[in-house]
């Protein structure tokens, strides 16, 4: 198999920004990455620190106790009912599934790995590390013979884009035309914000409005580092198709790939408990709505953004001179350029921040014509 080069890590092209941002005189406001500011909730640092005695290796499909969670979180949370511990699987983090996840299924040379067209760049990665042709379409009709992996991701990164019931449904059953894996990446799940996804729920790929009861050839993916501030926990799982999670699972096994066992038990209590991810969600919709309104003053236009931890603007010129733009009043924010070839004139900003940060690139951005 003739592996193919890797890219260089886009953002280390973000080093001079980043510099010239740090030097306004009230700091840095990095809205670039999104990884949690927040504490982890204590009802999973105390789970945490009550299982610390773990002198026995866990197992690697994780214990019966932390399955039974998951199945009853889809099932309270995801309206996805009759998952059982043969239905799911922990993960460390969900990075480490999307970039090995071909690898792990034997996927190769001459197979066709489909993901969004705006995509988290794991997705492509996953495809050059097992020498697979990735191909970026948001439209089921253009899947071609020889898809493999189908790469769904609702809502999306970067874009917020929240795919409805029949979407879903049009793309597994193009996906069982084509005898692939259909994946849905759906870690944003409980952050809805706009459209018809202010007060309705989003949909799983697994809901049986989408599947007509069978998951066969089909995952959800989910990580609790957005709705629980565990990023640094790395917790992570897949649900779906068991017949796939038992070779995921088989795999794993040979390459010591296992969730420690008091990571399962913080996992245990965050999945029961729903106050702090509402406490969490409003922590961001407060953010959100400082946020938003100063970029639209300031001359950017909101794209898609229905969801997620995201807001995806443009102001109409390149990207890089968005950026450049907004380093100049100390805001770090991530190029469309990072997440595919379709949105040059794109950039990403993370709700990530403090409430003080945030404010303060508000402050910012009202004071400056930055679409001027």
């Amino acid at each position: 198999m003739a592996l193919q080069p890797l890219p260089d890590y886009p953002w280390d092209a973000m080093v001079p920004f980043a510099t010239r941002a740090r030097q306004h005189p009230d700091g840095l406001v990095d809205l670039s990455i999104g990884s949690p500011v927040d504490p982890t909730p204590d009802v999973v640092r105390k789970a945490l620190s009550s299982a610390t005695d773990a002198h026995a290796y866990p197992t690697t499909a994780g214990k019966p106790a932390l399955g039974e969670a998951i199945a009853s979180w889809f099932e309270r949370r995801r309206a996805v009912p009759g998952l059982t511990t043969r239905n799911v699987l922990p993960t460390i983090g969900s990075k480490e599934l999307v970039a090995l996840l071909p690898f792990m299924l034997g996927i190769g040379d001459g197979d066709v790995i489909v993901h969004p067209r705006a995509a988290y760049p794991t997705y492509a990665i996953g495809a050059a590390m097992c020498g697979a042709t990735a191909l970026a379409s948001d439209d089921p009709d253009e899947w071609p013979d020889g898809t493999k992996l189908i790469w769904l991701n609702s809502p999306g990164n970067p874009d917020g884009n929240v795919l409805d019931v029949e979407f879903l449904r049009r793309s597994v059953v193009r996906a069982r035309e084509l005898g692939a894996l259909i994946v849905n990446d759906e870690c944003y799940a409980e952050l809805g914000w706009a459209g018809p996804w202010a007060d309705t729920p989003i949909p799983s790929i697994l809901d049986p409005r989408v599947t007509d009861g069978d998951v066969s050839n089909i995952l959800a993916i989910y990580s609790l580092s957005k709705q629980s501030n565990m990023a640094g926990y790395r917790a992570a799982f897949a649900a779906g198709c068991a017949a796939t999670l038992a070779r995921l699972t088989t795999v794993r096994k040979h390459a010591g790939l296992m969730l420690p066992a008091p990571l399962q038990t913080a996992m245990i209590a965050a999945l029961a408990d729903d106050a702090h991810v509402a406490a969490q969600k409003a922590l961001y919709a407060q953010r959100r709505s400082v946020l938003l309104p100063a970029l639209e003053h300031a001359g950017f236009t909101l794209d898609r953004s229905e969801a997620g931890l995201y807001l995806w603007v443009t102001e109409g010129r390149d990207a890089w001179e968005s950026i450049g733009r907004l380093a100049n009043l100390g805001i770090l924010a991530g190029p469309g350029t990072f997440y595919g070839d379709f949105y040059p004139q794109h950039i990403r900003l993370s709700l990530t921040a403090t409430d003080e940060r945030i404010s303060a690139a508000a402050e910012r951005l009202a004071s400056v014509a930055v679409g001027g």
